[in-house]
């Protein structure tokens, strides 16, 4: 599914998407996809338990940790780790690269559609490719 077709802007249109996922809605969880979805981006998970609690009602972290694996494995967002210390929940689930800043912790997807991964190793026994995920590491010029 397209970033385009998920981006909704009420909470019951919100709960469709989740339930054309198999996610039951609740009110966390439309909450959290609410924050997700507003537009292409990529949040950590401190991020979005940010965003989600700066209303009345409080959401847990671990609902926060919770929900969000759930809709990756759901395939609402992709989870993108640019390594075990910084991983961000994606948006976009359309295949894309990314460059990753070192200096600013910024993760930006790369817009090139003529990126290509050449000479792929053949793959082990019994095990078919999934997917090919690249983060380009930057830092600033001093």
């Amino acid at each position: 599914m397209k970033f385009k077709e998920k981006v909704m802007v009420g909470g019951e249109q919100i709960g469709q998407v989740l339930k054309n996922h198999t996610i039951r809605p609740t009110v966390q969880r439309i909450d959290i996809a609410r924050v997700l979805l507003a537009k292409p981006q990529h949040l950590s998970a401190d991020k979005v338990f940010g965003l989600v609690n700066t209303k009345d009602e409080l959401v847990s972290k671990a609902t926060v940790y919770n929900t969000l694996n759930l809709f990756v494995d759901k395939g609402l967002i992709n989870q993108v780790v640019v390594d075990s210390r910084y991983i961000f929940y994606d948006s976009n689930t359309e295949s894309h690269h990314h460059f990753y800043n070192e200096d600013t912790g910024l993760l930006q997807d790369i817009e090139d559609e003529g990126t290509l991964v050449k000479n792929i190793p053949g793959l082990p026994k019994n095990t078919v490719q999934t997917g090919i995920d690249v983060v380009i590491r930057v830092k600033n010029q001093s």
